[in-house]
């Protein structure tokens, strides 16, 4: 099975993340021990461009594999979610960047639960959940795979019963068929029977009448022939 592009971009971007707020965390060592950052910055600068670069091409393969139904809706609501965790984490880097005095643990945390600014509320702080706290980005990303690797597991799951159901509902419909096929041979064999009965009744009638008839006329004729006598 080829493996995701969209998943193998994915990883790489977030490797991008990690390594910038690595070099933001150099950059402060250095200022603050009196050192030059001027290269750092540059440093940070291209990668951060490459970052958002790297999330807008996120952005528009997610929105092609939606639109030609290349993944589930489901599938792209998660992916849509770790769009989104990439641009607040792209922010906050950019303001990382900008503020030259923001510690090292902040830069740190600000990958994982939103980070803050010293003194300043941040609008895209999150709460980091107890299963991803003190993971680093490779396990972040094995985990990813586990989840998906365990919907993968449930969708196939769901598909199974589905196809099954399917089965039975055409098996029901087969058996449905062949029961009005019997129900309307009986029908037919009861009109055919109820036909010949009133036919065989309208001559027995006949014989009756032709009968009564004979049995009169030889009345008739040995009252006659008493008469000769």
């Amino acid at each position: 099975m080829a493996p995701d592009r969209w998943l193998s971009l994915y990883d790489a971007t977030c490797q991008i993340a990690q390594e910038v707020a690595e070099k933001i965390q150099e950059r402060n060592r250095y200022q603050r021990n009196g050192e030059s950052s001027a290269k750092l910055n540059v440093v940070i600068r291209s990668s951060l461009q490459n970052l958002q670069e790297k999330i807008d091409q996120l952005k528009d393969l997610l929105l092609r594999a939606v639109s030609t139904h290349q993944i589930t809706q489901l599938e792209g609501d998660r992916r849509q979610n770790l769009v989104d965790d990439l641009l607040t984490r792209q922010k906050q880097l950019q303001a990382s960047y900008k503020n030259e005095g923001t510690e090292p643990d902040v830069i740190r945390s600000s990958l994982m639960t939103g980070g803050v600014k010293r003194g300043v509320a941040n609008p895209w702080l999150l709460e980091e959940s107890e299963e991803t706290r003190g993971l680093g980005c490779d396990d972040l990303r094995q985990q990813q795979r586990r989840i998906i690797e365990e919907q993968d597991a449930g969708l196939d799951a769901l598909s199974s019963i589905i196809s099954r159901q399917k089965q039975m509902g055409q098996e029901i419909g087969n058996e449905l068929d062949e029961q009005n096929e019997i129900i309307d041979d009986l029908t037919n064999l009861v009109e055919n029977t109820d036909d010949k009965l009133r036919t065989q009744t309208r001559h027995v009638k006949m014989v009756d009448k032709k009968s009564t008839s004979c049995a009169l006329l030889r009345m008739w004729f040995g009252t006659q022939m008493l008469g000769i006598i």
